[in-house]
């Protein structure tokens, strides 16, 4: 849900290791565990909607953004509950690893919801307007940013959380956001201009073509490129630089854009958690002072261990990413 409103998988991780990592001990949970949970379930910020990197690739490869969002949903919702069931899989063969939950009635549960109104509500108003659902108006990806940020303020104001000081800081952030996006997307372009300038895109398509690995071969090994190099870049920098070099390479072997662009964020976001180095590792360790790199890994291996399942689940099985672009803008 957070990771749905944020858009950034690094800033989802710092988020909840200052909010969640706290509750978690708490109750009980052992540190590998907490920081692993934590740290796979910041990657969902790229894969969900409005995803920033996706907006990114988008405009690179002149892709509709739109498009590309619907894209996520379905591969979204599948790492979701595919780390679900990792978690009920640990709980069940290690049944004394997990704390026990006391019994909690359901109308307890349901009354603990009405707190996350708000969040709930913009999503709904925003994402539902950006896909075209019955009975909202229908916005453009970009009306949609100027909606939700009006919609957030609106709500801020009204809860009472939102006072002058507020108002100016979020201002700023915002101006100092846009214009570190703009002066990536200036970069991108003029780097793009000198890639196409140079022909770099068409002789890595000859080079790698040439190898006679076939067209999965190729896939697989722009994949394993791209989990080395999660290890060691951030994930927008990753897709700046790579994907208008690879981007012509998988056009060239006839494969979808729009379901490449879901399978590249979700490669990116494996190697932020990817040992022997994660983007999302190192921020969970720069808020929680007291837990090891090594309890970090620890935990984290069974969900890089899912994230690889649900690659091959994507890759097997296009239609995930594709059907629903195809459905719903045909309607």
């Amino acid at each position: 849900g957070f990771a749905a409103i944020c858009g950034s998988s690094v800033a989802t991780a710092a988020t909840f290791s200052a909010v969640a990592y706290p509750e978690m001990r708490r109750f009980g949970y052992p540190q590998s565990f907490a920081t692993g949970v934590i740290a796979a379930g910041g990657t969902l910020g790229a894969m969900l909607p409005p995803s920033t990197v996706l907006a990114v690739y988008g405009i690179i490869t002149e892709q509709d953004i739109g498009k590309l969002f619907i894209a996520g949903i379905i591969p979204g919702l599948l790492a979701m509950s595919m780390y679900m069931i990792t978690i009920f899989l640990i709980g069940y063969f290690r049944p004394d690893f997990l704390p026990k939950g006391k019994v909690t009635p359901w109308r307890e549960r349901f009354a603990g919801l009405k707190e996350i109104w708000a969040p709930v509500l913009l999503f709904v108003f925003v994402i539902g307007g950006l896909y075209g659902l019955p009975y909202l108006p229908r916005f453009t990806p970009t009306e949609a940013g100027g909606v939700g940020a009006a919609g957030a303020f609106i709500i801020g104001v009204l809860t009472g959380r939102l006072d002058r000081e507020k108002i100016l800081a979020s201002l700023l952030q915002a101006t100092r956001t846009a214009a570190a996006v703009f002066t990536v997307l200036i970069g991108a372009l003029i780097f793009g201009y000198f890639l196409t300038v140079t022909q770099t895109p068409q002789k890595v398509t000859e080079f790698l073509t040439g190898l006679g690995l076939g067209s999965y071969g190729v896939l697989a090994l722009i994949m394993v490129m791209y989990l080395v190099l999660g290890c060691l870049m951030d994930a927008m920098a990753m897709i700046i630089l790579t994907v208008p070099i690879i981007f012509p390479v998988i056009t060239h072997l006839g494969f979808d854009p729009i379901w490449f662009g879901v399978i590249i964020v979700m490669t990116v976001e494996l190697g932020l958690i990817h040992p022997p180095v994660g983007m999302n590792v190192f921020v969970i360790k720069s808020v929680v002072k007291d837990v090891s790199f090594s309890t970090i890994f620890k935990g984290v291996i069974p969900f890089v261990a899912t994230d690889l399942v649900r690659l091959v689940i994507l890759i097997a099985f296009p239609l995930l990413a594709t059907w629903l672009p195809t459905r719903m803008m045909a309607h």
